[in-house]
């Protein structure tokens, strides 16, 4: 028979080592987790219904930083281990699961269902960590990968995760190191992934998509946004963006946008499936920073990798486009001189033009650019 408990019972009986098995963990106060793990102890759940579906977070800060009023929350060097278990969070500010301040989570074959505003699906902030297989995420408002102020590890492998709403709901959200595996993520109405500041998220073998729909003023709608907002939540520095194999769509917009910070991106043997506006990359100035230096500062290496669309680089941004055993189709600044961009391709590329290209160097074999009757401009001299 399952025992139905209360957030205050199941507390005590993960602090006396108890197995909790098929059990309902219930929690409708507010700043109440349903299942709430802290201090240097290791416990589990395995079979179990845990649900959020009332109470507040006392501050939208405290539920975004410190996972206050999460469905389940693991923190101060606490560890859980959850398996074959339902999480539900229908409360405002309530996070599915929520691993900070040294809090570690290993979950498998859950789903984590968050319709409440202002939270997301599977969460680390503070230095937490969690390690999760086969999930099955959806998330309503905030992204189903999710991570806030102070980062952690984030690594999953398997499932899928899904981003139902819109501004500021993509698939993945990182201000931490997040890898992502095997999974097929999808932002129905938002970006597919965003990285702020010096953080990373790596994909292997991934399927993902991405429809921006964002309405705020000054967006430039794309697929993976790489910036430094002014919040405060990521420590400014390279954003790094990583993917091999797998599928990238972008149902709305370029598929890359590096906006006010440094930023890499390394692709290797992905498929890249760009929306109607046939756009690749844009790095420019946005609506973040201080005008007149906030452009994007971007690396985009490219191996074993087909590239195609246009790339367009600002006046006060720069652009470093390494290819080995890559191919691109596509322009660069078509028709118009912009920022610094500088050009290398190995023996085993190819460049064709599908528009007049102004760039700042170019190192290479320029018998490997085919200009398919449009020019190539380096420095301001035509050299195709």
């Amino acid at each position: 028979m399952k025992r139905i408990c209360t957030a205050i019972l199941l507390i005590c009986l993960l602090t006396a080592g108890a197995l909790a098995d098929t059990a309902v963990y219930t929690a409708t106060e507010d700043d109440q987790s349903a299942v709430d793990v802290n201090g240097a102890q290791e416990r589990m759940i395995t079979d179990a219904v845990i649900e959020k579906t009332g109470g507040n977070a006392s501050s939208a800060d405290a539920s975004s930083f410190r996972g206050v009023n999460a469905a389940v929350r693991v923190y101060d060097q606490a560890t859980l281990t959850i398996s074959n278990s339902t999480i539900e969070a229908t409360a405002q500010n309530a996070t599915g699961v929520f691993a900070y301040d040294g809090g570690t989570v290993n979950i498998s074959d859950c789903i984590v269902n968050v319709t409440g505003g202002g939270s997301g699906g599977v969460q680390v902030a503070g230095g937490g960590t969690l390690y999760g297989s086969s999930l099955t995420v959806t998330s309503a408002s905030k992204a189903a990968i999710r991570s806030d102020r102070g980062g952690g590890v984030m690594v999953l492998d398997g499932g899928t995760y899904t981003s139902t709403g819109t501004n500021g709901c993509p698939a993945i959200y990182s201000t931490a190191e997040i890898t992502v595996r095997n999974a097929e993520c999808v932002s129905e109405q938002s970006r597919a992934v965003i990285i702020e500041g010096m953080n990373s998220v790596t994909l292997e073998n991934v399927t993902i998509e991405g429809n921006d729909q964002s309405t705020k003023s000054g967006s430039i709608h794309a697929n993976v946004l790489l910036y430094q907002s002014a919040s405060g939540d990521a420590k400014e520095g390279t954003s790094v963006f990583t993917m091999s194999g797998g599928t990238i769509t972008s149902q709305s917009g370029a598929m890359f946008y590096c906006t006010n910070t440094a930023s890499v991106i390394n692709l290797n043997s992905a498929v890249l499936n760009l929306s109607e506006d046939n756009s690749l990359l844009i790095v420019s100035t946005g609506r973040w920073g201080k005008e007149g230096r906030n452009g994007g500062r971007c690396t985009l290496n490219a191996e074993n990798q087909t590239l195609t669309g246009s790339i367009i680089v600002d006046s006060i941004s720069s652009l470093s486009l390494s290819m080995a055993g890559s191919d691109f189709t596509g322009s660069i600044n078509a028709g118009q001189e912009g920022g610094t961009v500088h050009v290398t391709m190995d023996e085993n590329s190819s460049w064709k033009l599908t528009g007049d290209s102004h760039i700042t160097s170019f190192s290479g074999d320029l018998q490997k650019i085919d200009a398919n009757g449009y020019h190539l401009f380096v420095e301001g001299k035509e050299i195709l």
